[in-house]
């Protein structure tokens, strides 16, 4: 069916401007989620909310089919302090549509709705739940998580994170280990105490050269960083303990909980995770999303990058306007064209798609 996207295009700009508008950092989404509420009540739809999460569900939802989910996220980071323009006043130049979250990820998120408004009126083989989420960008409690046990049972998930329009079939989890290595004070003058400084360098040295052995095709190798460090009261004091943090992001073959009690068995530190729930996240490439993908001329990867895939216990993948590479980054922009582009590949994708109920165990 050949469409005319132009309206669609506007629809989706006009929201997204007033989101950017609209300070939405972190756990401080609450009128953009009132936007996005007010906004979805006005398409003629239902909108349905739970503290800053908002969705709508199909209107001929059958519990017999299939569901898809399409999501993204309404909350953004804090603005970098080298932007040149306002993060808060949206403009458009020269094609581009300038602001803060525009590009993560408000092109995803608007783009989304106007898919879901197209095809929520078509004949579907499928149900359709559209979730605009909170608290993405710190992983939070009152985020997706909070949202998923309130919505149906989910078979599959697009995720409208900045992917160029290609499909990101894995993404790498994240885990960060606070590490505390224990000594004994002593004067530095003499040979006495025991240096909590030293007993971190030795397991910090290990981390640098430590590698995991399976290697993914698609994500890479499991990676170990160490990014802080901290001990030490005065100059001529032995330090008694020595902080450090690393974060550690993983492939799909090793799960958080399995790192976590290796590191704690092989370093003499004492080690501590912040959360296990964000692993490694990955859909199979046989999936007939994907495979929809793949036919439309699209080339699947792997994501470094983390999102609310991590919280999924279902299929998903990432795919949205706009490039990872301009997140969290001063001058944030998505292009116009894009927008359209996305809602376009969207409804060409899902049009006519067909997926199997999951079944379960």
């Amino acid at each position: 069916m050949h469409m005319n996207y132009d309206n669609y295009t506007d629809k989706a700009v006009a929201l997204l401007s007033q989101l950017i508008s609209t300070p939405s950092v972190s756990r401080d989404e609450k009128t953009a989620a009132d936007i996005m509420q007010k906004h979805i009540g006005e398409m003629g739809l239902d909108p349905r909310r739970d503290a800053n999460n908002v969705w709508v569900i199909c209107h001929d939802f059958d519990e017999a089919k299939p569901t898809i989910l399409l999501n993204a996220h309404i909350d953004t980071v804090k603005p970098a302090a080298t932007w040149t323009r306002d993060p808060f006043k949206p403009e458009v130049f020269d094609g581009r549509l300038y602001g803060l979250g525009s590009n993560d990820c408000g092109g995803g998120l608007v783009s989304l709705l106007q898919v879901f408004d197209i095809l929520n009126s078509r004949e579907r083989s499928y149900n359709l739940v559209y979730l605009a989420s909170a608290e993405e960008e710190v992983s939070g409690k009152d985020g997706f998580e909070r949202a998923l046990p309130q919505l149906p049972p989910i078979d599959v998930a697009i995720v409208g994170e900045p992917t160029g329009m290609q499909p990101a079939i894995a993404e790498k989890g994240l885990m960060v280990v606070d590490c505390v290595a224990h000594g004994k004070t002593g004067h530095a003058a003499r040979d006495e105490g025991v240096n909590a400084l030293y007993i971190a360098i030795d397991d910090i040295e290990w981390i640098r050269k430590h590698g995991f052995r399976k290697t993914s095709s698609l994500l890479g190798p499991t990676k170990m960083t160490v990014t802080i460090i901290k001990s030490g009261t005065q100059h001529n004091v032995i330090p008694d303990n020595c902080e450090f943090t690393i974060d550690i992001r993983t492939n799909e073959f090793y799960r958080n909980e399995y790192v976590l009690s290796y590191l704690q068995k092989h370093l003499k530190s004492e080690c501590r995770a912040r959360s296990v729930r964000l692993s490694s996240s990955r859909i199979d490439p046989e999936h007939p999303v994907v495979r929809r993908c793949v036919s439309m001329g699209m080339n699947p990867f792997g994501s470094p990058t983390l999102s609310d895939q991590a919280l999924m216990p279902f299929p998903s993948l990432k795919l949205g306007p706009g490039e990872s590479s301009r997140s969290h980054s001063a001058d944030e922009f998505i292009c116009i064209s894009e927008i359209r582009k996305a809602i376009e590949t969207y409804v060409s994708l899902l049009d006519g798609l067909t997926i199997k109920k999951a079944q379960l165990s």
